[in-house]
């Protein structure tokens, strides 16, 4: 069955000591609470919560490793509640049933349940509608934990009847306390001592997850009993890297995450910024993101951004794009990186970007209006004796390659001004060449 119910958190002593590091490090009390000072210092909205005595039902939402499920778990001590954990990995409908039958009993003898869904997100609609009536009924407080965002991922009925709290990444400092507090409890037999350099890559691999750090210190341990044979280890930056090798970064290439970076990276090239860009972009290849979809993300910003300010952008991204697919990874890499400085550097317009948008919308909205006569192509004796292409001007044969006063847009059609340059790269020119014809087109009506 995948939901667990608790009435305590006290394991004994044997479970214990035999239990990961990460569970046996996991806050008792707020006090011990490392992190999450927006939420749980002194008059802070979970603060308060705690102390006002009576639960409400609330979405956790925050990267893995940040005390989600311990915030959980702090809450019903906190209230002398019974916990019940469901994890929407494993869990169904049956689990939830189950977990409802158990709080009614509880609730029969005068006690709070606190039902904690780890993973809400990956519960579809019809699982997440089945907590709403006991939700409401107040059989239970409901508390959901999910690393994605609640807007998109819990249904709106459930997301209205609870409290939405954000949970950030651990600090370099907040990662630094829990290594202080492991090697000062001796919870590591095997590692003597941790080196500063050694500190630093270790809460750089965490990545602000207190769980990968706290399992990565275990499995330092478990080297470091190999290789000293009953000593103990004095961890070196250099001991470091042989032991953990070069493992990436924490990288959720389909979730919150991976569409915040990439929405900074572009952020980045539109607001002219190259180091920035390329912090965000090396940030993404260095994670695991395909580069094939950062070459097609950076031909976009070339039409999105800086469209005809300078048209030698989105060539240049196009080039780029081939040079990775002839050279692959990592060499290919390089051109990627060549390409989102240039984006950066360029000069802007979304004049481009505007019009198309523009265009469309209006052409949905409209009507659909006839191709003038002189406009439409004639290829048979009948067409040109209806009079299509009658009276067309070509336009290479009149005087500067342009027929002034000719109109092109359907009859009726006031010119609508789509496409307006910006006073920026090329289309300074492009302006002052619209303004030119335009005048010709005034003095020929």
């Amino acid at each position: 069955m995948a939901s667990r119910a608790e009435t305590s958190f006290g394991p004994d002593a044997d479970a214990k000591a035999a239990a990961p590091l990460a569970e046996r490090f996991r806050p008792q009390s707020l006090g011990e609470v490392i992190g999450q000072q927006h939420l749980l210092g002194e008059d802070m909205p979970l603060r308060i919560a705690f102390e006002s005595g009576q639960p409400h039902s609330c979405i956790l939402w925050g990267p893995p490793g940040v005390g989600k499920t311990t915030i959980a778990r702090l809450m019903a001590s906190s209230f002398d509640a019974h916990f019940i954990t469901i994890s929407a990995v494993l869990g169904g409908v049956k689990d939830i049933r189950e977990a409802v039958e158990q709080a009614s009993i509880w609730q029969g003898q005068g006690r709070r349940t606190i039902m904690f869904v780890d993973e809400v997100h990956r519960f579809n609609k019809s699982q997440q509608d089945a907590f709403l009536p006991h939700v409401e009924s107040g059989l239970f407080t409901f508390i959901g934990a999910t690393t994605e965002n609640p807007s998109f991922e819990v249904n709106s009925a459930l997301l209205s009847r609870a409290v939405v709290y954000v949970l950030q990444p651990l600090g370099d400092e907040d990662l630094k306390q829990i290594i202080a507090k492991v090697l000062a409890e001796r919870a590591l037999p095997a590692i003597e001592s941790i080196a500063p350099e050694a500190v630093d890559q270790l809460v750089a691999y965490a990545d602000g997850d207190a769980r990968r750090l706290l399992n990565t210190l275990e499995s330092l341990d478990v080297a470091g009993r190999r290789e000293k044979n009953g000593g103990r280890v004095a961890v070196t930056g250099a001991w470091l890297l042989k032991v953990l090798g070069q493992q990436m970064r924490r990288y959720d290439k389909g979730g919150e995450q991976f569409y915040d970076t990439i929405s900074a990276l572009h952020k980045s090239v539109r607001g002219s910024d190259p180091d920035a860009a390329l912090y965000w972009l090396v940030r993404m290849l260095d994670g695991g993101a395909e580069p094939k979809y950062m070459a097609r993300r950076l031909i976009r910003m070339a039409s999105e951004d800086i469209g005809l300010a300078d048209p030698r952008a989105l060539r240049l991204a196009l080039d780029a794009a081939e040079v990775y697919e002839r050279l692959g990874s990592p060499e290919g890499e390089l051109a990627l990186a060549e390409c989102v400085i240039y984006l950066a550097v360029a000069p802007k317009s979304n004049a481009a970007y505007k019009a198309f948008n523009e265009a469309r919308a209006f052409v949905k909205k409209d009507g659909t209006r006839p191709v003038p006569l002189h406009l439409r192509n004639a290829p048979t004796k009948l067409m040109k004796a209806l009079d299509y292409g009658k009276n067309y001007r070509y336009a290479h044969d009149e005087e500067d390659g342009f027929a002034a006063g000719e109109s092109y847009l359907p009859e009726g059609m006031a010119a609508p001004g789509f496409y307006r340059p910006v006073p920026r790269g090329l289309e300074i020119r492009i302006a002052d060449k619209l303004a030119e014809l335009k005048s010709k087109n005034d003095k020929k009506p």
